[in-house]
């Protein structure tokens, strides 16, 4: 759930989105009375620009892979809801997050979606220079310039288990909320896997019909019967929610290893699991764009990157055990092929979802039973356009 202690009058809190508060009351209602979100939730171009200014402008957002910085002078350019950061690891090894912005004229440094490797941050434009840590180092013609008053603007960056979140405000959002996730994640050790595959996918869904359709396994046994026949639908359970971040676990069949057509493994244990841990998936949603699945060999992320209201570009990547990806015969295909099928047919139906919600006629409807981690989601979001900001709560152990 979201934090309870803020209003839509503190300074810090958003302010209301362009939804009428007496639909979002009908998402409020208790589990097993509440309805989805507002049509306008998923169609709404005011809604869709709300969101992009505040939940992933004013808050922690992923924006890259550690592995895509992954040396000195590594330099990645991303968009946020309040326009572009620039990705820089420095020297000392930390990642750093600037304005994308020349302080000279307001260049882009790096063009949004681009990469490079150099030891200084250097505008194409008039090739101001600033070191990986943003300070102005060079400004050619100008003499006597104060280059301390001009040094990039910096804003809050984080890496989180091989994931590099950024807080696009300028600090609204303070830590990273993900302390009791991370004792969940941690014994993946996804910072020292290595990333074997990317895919992108470019959906013509909304991001929160993706992020739905990741909660809940009510549509496996329509929709996924290669995934049906290596886990239980019905098996696992969620954890108690978090604004912050959502998930839940599921069994693996037995003589399935993993998750792949065949059940079988091509890569090798991840190290620092055992018992349970070998024989569960476990999935996550840290709000607002990134889902993480770990398997007991592998660990999967989403990516989720809003162009428009009925469009997301999504960047799926698979890493895994460094001492299995140095073998010779190591193929990552046994897990791509399963959840390149499977995120098709994701697509698929939330492609037609979209679509379906394109009908005046559409309205929300009520949640199943098996639906209560996409109830935490919708309350999220519904509390978060009524002025909320989403926040961590403490969580139980993990299995």
């Amino acid at each position: 759930m979201v934090s309870q202690n803020r209003s839509a009058t503190d300074p810090a809190a958003y302010p209301p989105a362009p939804v009428d508060p007496r639909e979002l009351a009908a998402t409020l209602r208790p589990f097993g009375d509440s309805r989805m979100l507002p049509r306008a939730a998923y169609t709404d171009a005011a809604v869709f620009e709300w969101e992009r200014r505040h939940f992933f402008g004013e808050g922690w957002m992923c924006v890259a892979r550690s592995g895509e910085l992954a040396e000195a002078g590594s330099q990645l350019a991303a968009d946020t809801g309040n326009g572009g950061v620039l990705l820089a690891r420095g020297e000392d090894g930390l990642v750093r997050a600037f304005a994308n912005t020349c302080r000279h004229r307001g260049h882009e440094l790096l063009p949004c979606g681009s990469a490079a490797s150099a030891k200084a941050i250097v505008c194409p434009y008039h090739s101001w220079a600033y070191s990986l840590s943003g300070k102005l180092r060079g400004a050619p013609g100008f003499r006597g310039l104060d280059t301390a008053s001009w040094s990039l603007v910096p804003l809050p960056a984080a890496e989180w288990h091989g994931l590099v979140f950024v807080d696009g405000s300028g600090g609204a959002a303070g830590p990273l909320p993900l302390a009791a996730l991370s004792e969940i994640v941690a014994p993946y050790e996804p910072a020292r896997l290595v990333t074997a595959a990317v895919h992108s996918y470019d959906a013509a869904a909304n991001w929160k019909i993706l992020t739905e359709n990741y909660h809940e396994c009510y549509h496996c046994s329509t929709i996924h019967p290669e995934l049906c026949r290596v886990s239980p639908p019905r098996s696992g359970e969620n954890y108690p929610s978090s604004g912050a971040w959502i998930g839940g676990w599921m069994s693996l069949r037995d003589g399935s290893a993993t998750m792949s057509l065949d059940g079988h493994s091509g890569g090798a244990p991840l190290r620092g699991l055992s018992g349970e841990a070998l024989r569960t998936v476990v999935y996550v949603a840290i709000f607002p764009n990134v889902l993480v699945s770990l398997h007991p060999d592998y660990v999967m992320t989403h990516r989720l990157v809003p162009l428009a209201a009925d469009r997301t570009l999504i960047e799926c990547s698979w890493a895994f055990a460094p001492e299995a990806t140095a073998r010779a015969d190591f193929d990552p295909g046994y897990a791509v092929d399963f959840w390149d099928l499977t995120n098709r047919q994701d697509w698929g139906a939330c492609e037609s979802v979209q679509r379906g919600l394109s009908s005046p006629l559409a309205s929300p409807g009520p949640l199943a039973p098996d639906e209560d981690a996409v109830y935490a989601f919708v309350t999220t979001v519904a509390r978060g356009y009524l002025g909320e900001r989403v926040a961590e709560t403490p969580q139980p152990a993990a299995r």
